[in-house]
């Protein structure tokens, strides 16, 4: 699929200014990897008067089977064979719009540092999609485009074969626009509009996609005739959400009236008389408590052991300081969910260098795990059965040794608390036990002791005078000292049969 942009200027404005608005140099033919192909910027003419960038993306047609099962087109009733024969390689989608995003992403935001009076202002475009699916005809092109500022909106039926006019024009139109917006304006319009006319999405509409609309319509989508049609559509027709971005919108809609904030309208809730808080989930402590750890220790690599279903790994992905994030769990289906929850399919190319997911039993030793600042085992020891607990110990701080360890689990003291917790029953129905608090000292103090650690203790959550905190943290910092040497049990019991047990960990109370 391909999209040209170009511009025409001065020797006191040239046209290849495109060329820092975009941050591509016209001297270079430029390749970026996407989800489901490869992205090439070039241009085809770059002058004083006049100056083209062309975006092409080639589509992988093998990723784009495996990586869209069950999601937009494909699912379409009219759609069977879509994984097979469809469109997508040559006409301009939602694809295209991704595409859009991550090559010209400072470009969409407007942000130029050589030339930002450039940015800021008006330039003649002109903008050429060869074959964009049109639902709805010429005609709802025509009424997408025309409200937002553009002189000239072409909406050209392709036929469907040239060679036979009477079987008329198919559902693609050649669009060119032509007219003086802010560059911004226009990417911002193609990334929301493009989809819409297509009807559909090559990805899972997640709540996210409200705020990809809204920071995308700011200014334009508000006021828009066809404001409804296209929240709709862009939304996949999710009615949650489109009643979410629509009540959003209206926000809006009303501060511009009145000239206001969005804030200023939206105050009907009066935050000095509403003083109760909402309690914090223990699980969200838990993390909080976790990365506190790791940035007091300067941990920049670190492994999630036992990472379940991903939720510590998302939150190690947006602090900056964690350059490199492994989980790893012995479960495949935990692993599956954990890839859909961080979206790796989506996930741009540098934020992906960042994680790993892999999958092994932390009851057996793995090369793969070695150097690395500081390891997690977050509510992972108690899912492990106590013969098999030497074998962890040393997989992590005998082979792994990081120079951190931090380690999270149960206090069973604490459950006398849990007024829905049955007395004597476990907090989950996988906890192989519960220590007290005297229990993981001990327990602690005899791993850091063997393998050359010092262990320190933190309480998370409300700290009980009488039962302790909910969940108890030691963190282990590496002294050196003894590296730990195995006995035959410890050897028996890494050696012994089976996969070891599922650390997969829930992540409630």
């Amino acid at each position: 699929m391909f999209l040209t942009i170009r511009t025409t200027g001065t020797p006191q404005r040239p046209a290849t200014d495109l060329g820092f608005l975009l941050h591509k140099h016209p001297g270079k033919a430029q390749s970026f990897t996407t989800a489901h192909g490869t992205a090439h910027v070039l241009y085809p003419e770059a002058d004083v008067e006049r100056c083209t960038a062309a975006l092409l993306l080639e589509v992988d047609p093998v990723a784009l089977v495996r990586k869209g099962r069950g999601k937009g087109r494909g699912g379409a009733p009219d759609a069977a064979l879509a994984q097979y024969v469809n469109d997508r390689p040559y006409a301009a989608s939602s694809l295209l719009a991704v595409a859009l995003a991550k090559v010209f992403t400072t470009a969409l935001h407007g942000t130029c540092a050589a030339l930002p009076e450039r940015a800021a202002a008006p330039l003649p475009l002109r903008i050429e999609i060869p074959a964009l699916p049109a639902r709805g005809g010429p005609g709802l092109v025509t009424r997408l485009f025309e409200p937002l500022g553009w002189t000239s909106v072409t909406a050209e039926p392709v036929a469907l074969d040239p060679e036979f006019p009477a079987w008329g024009d198919s559902r693609y139109v050649r669009l060119v626009l032509e007219g003086e917006l802010r560059l911004a304006d226009a990417l911002n319009q193609l990334y929301v509009l493009l989809p819409v006319l297509d009807d559909a999405k090559h990805y899972w509409v997640a709540p996210d996609e409200v705020d990809k609309l809204l920071r995308a319509g700011d200014g334009w989508l508000a006021g828009h005739p066809e404001r409804e049609l296209i929240t709709s559509r862009y939304l996949a027709r999710r009615w949650s959400l489109t009643r979410q971005a629509t009540e959003r919108l209206a926000l809006v809609r009303l501060a511009e009236a009145d000239g206001l904030e969005v804030e200023d309208v939206d105050n009907a809730v009066d935050e000095t008389t509403d003083t109760e808080e909402r309690p914090v989930p223990l699980a969200e402590q838990r993390r909080t408590a976790i990365l506190g750890a790791l940035g007091t220790a300067g941990a920049a690599r670190v492994l999630d052991l036992g990472c379940g279903q991903g939720q510590l790994v998302q939150a190690l992905l947006k602090d900056k300081r964690f350059t490199e994030v492994v989980g790893v769990d012995v479960s495949a289906r935990a692993l599956s969910v954990a890839a859909r929850r961080l979206r790796l399919d989506r996930m741009g190319e540098r934020q992906a260098a960042r994680v790993t997911l892999l999958q092994g039993a932390l009851t057996y030793t793995d090369k793969r795990l070695a150097g690395y600042d500081a390891a997690v085992l977050s509510e992972v020891v108690e899912h492990v059965d106590p013969p098999r607990l030497p074998a962890l110990e040393y997989a992590v701080f005998g082979s792994a040794r990081p120079r951190t360890v931090v380690v999270t689990t149960p206090n069973v003291e604490y459950n006398v608390r849990w007024e829905s917790l049955p007395a004597g029953h476990v907090r989950h129905s996988d906890h192989r036990f519960e220590w007290t608090r005297e229990e993981f000292r001990a327990w602690a103090a005899r791993v850091a002791g063997r393998y050359g650690y010092a262990a320190v203790f933190a309480p998370v959550g409300p700290d009980d005078p009488e039962v302790g905190p909910p969940t108890q943290m030691a963190v282990f910092t590496r002294t050196g000292g003894d590296t730990g040497t195995r006995t035959n049990s410890d050897m028996d019991t890494e050696t012994s049969t089976g996969n070891g047990p599922d650390t997969t960990k829930e992540d409630a109370a």
